[in-house]
């Protein structure tokens, strides 16, 4: 399958300038689960700015009704 990079680009909310793997979303997924934690994508923009991706972080606003 190919990548469809710049689609992908289109709806990545992640605010972390430097990240090589912006709009990679298979190389993005990758990487934070083997961190264990979720991508930017999975959570509102307001927490994603915290850059805490941790599965706990999820849950905490799952919990709080925020997702």
């Amino acid at each position: 399958m190919e990548c469809q990079k710049e689609k992908n680009l289109a709806r990545c909310n992640c605010t972390y300038e430097p990240c090589s793997k912006k709009g990679i979303c298979c190389e993005c997924l990758s990487y934070h689960l083997s961190r264990r934690e979720l991508p930017g994508c999975c959570f509102p923009q307001e927490a994603e700015r915290t850059w805490d991706r941790s599965f706990e972080h999820f849950a905490r606003l799952v919990r709080e009704g925020k997702i």
